[in-house]
């Protein structure tokens, strides 16, 4: 935001000078219906194009705010769930396996 707050200045200041640099300036020409209109009107696309990307911005910012408490949750979780399989397997007792022999050998 601040960057289009710098970009918006820089084009108020642009627009002056070029107002500045006719030839039949005067301060009077300034608040004249005509420039007062094309004042009004680049303030109002400048606020309706800044709301647009204000509004964009801040649901993008919002989804990635949304995408990272899934993902701290997701870790929370996958931590307990780990801790638990720990003490369950340190809870059961550790038996070897011992292959069972064939008795009934079919020959």
């Amino acid at each position: 935001m601040k960057n289009l707050h710098f970009i918006g200045f820089l084009l108020l200041g642009m627009a002056f000078l070029l107002y500045y640099m006719l030839p039949q300036f005067s301060i009077m020409k300034l608040f004249e219906p005509i420039s007062l209109m094309g004042i009004l009107a680049g303030i109002g696309i400048g606020l309706i194009i800044g709301g647009i990307v204000g509004y964009v911005s801040k649901g993008t910012a919002l989804r990635e705010e949304q995408k990272r408490r899934e993902l701290k949750q997701l870790k929370k979780e996958k931590e307990e769930l780990e801790k638990q399989a720990a003490e369950l397997a340190s809870q059961s007792p550790k038996t070897p396996i011992v292959p069972t022999q064939n008795n009934n050998p079919q020959n």
